[in-house]
């Protein structure tokens, strides 16, 4: 596959202790051109549109495209008040020069959501995406506890709606192998976040966050076969590292971590 070029990005959860300006410097630093954004990382997340509207200008001066902001949850709860932080969040993405809004499922064992929960959901947010200019990125959390486990309910729903030109899906590595989803969809995907696990002990069924690690060669989730079917079935955007493990985040130097996980993904891919 060494004809294939993969594009990378730096969602914020590579080291959230850097401000969104410092982010932007590193993948800068690392010939990255893209960003994630996100409104959950404490002082340093987009949640004022002053502050979204500097993000995007100083991204743009750097010449870093701003992917999403991560993330409108729970999404499928749909009701006034969702409406409402919805259309706020949709600002501020579009404020910081944003593609899209990354959108998770309610994830605390709560009931599965049917097809039909994620249509209402989805045509509440369609006008306030386009109002805003945004792609809608709609992420299956694999957790046993999600209450959209799979990629699948959310392309039925897409489809069922016609609504393809407005939303598309975050392929999640993690989520994909914990959640034993066969199916991939690139036709749909419009975004793919990666991380790995390494933990030995720990079974599929019971991956939490704080296992999610840098890609290496010890990953568990076969992140270099996904994103080589990814690859050679037409998908051709982003693959955003996203690890939450405080493992990551401690290293000494993480952003030269990243690079090093760069450079394993794309020695594997030339194979």
């Amino acid at each position: 596959m060494s004809d294939i070029a993969i594009r990378f990005s730096l969602n914020h959860m590579i080291c959230p202790g850097l401000t969104a300006e410092q982010l932007i410097d590193a993948a800068a630093g690392l010939g990255v051109d893209a960003v994630e954004l996100r409104n959950d990382v404490q002082e340093n997340s987009v949640t004022e549109l002053q502050r979204a509207t500097a993000i995007g200008e100083y991204a743009r001066a750097r010449g870093i495209r701003v992917l999403s902001i991560n993330a409108l949850y729970p999404f499928n709860v749909w009701n006034d008040e969702m409406a409402a932080k919805a259309e706020k969040q949709a600002q501020l993405a579009n404020a910081a020069g944003a593609i899209g809004l990354v959108m998770c499922p309610f994830n605390e064992n709560g009931p599965f959501a049917s097809v039909d929960d994620i249509k209402t959901a989805l045509t509440g947010l369609q006008p306030i995406l386009e109002r805003h200019g945004l792609q809608g990125f709609v992420e299956a959390l694999g957790f046993p506890f999600s209450s959209m486990r799979t990629k699948r309910v959310a392309v039925d729903a897409i489809e069922g709606l016609k609504a393809q030109g407005r939303f598309g899906l975050v392929h999640d590595t993690f989520h994909h192998k914990g959640a034993a989803e066969q199916e991939m969809f690139p036709a749909l995907t419009g975004l793919v976040h990666i991380s790995g696990v390494e933990d030995p002990a720990i079974s599929f069924n019971d991956m939490l966050d704080a296992h999610r690690v840098l890609v290496g060669p010890q990953d568990r989730l076969d992140n270099i076969g996904q994103i080589k079917q990814l690859l050679a079935t037409g998908y051709t955007g982003y693959f955003s590292f996203e690890p939450f493990s405080a493992e990551v985040w401690d290293l000494p130097d993480p952003i030269a971590a990243v690079k090093d996980s760069m450079d394993y993904i794309r020695a594997r891919l030339a194979e």
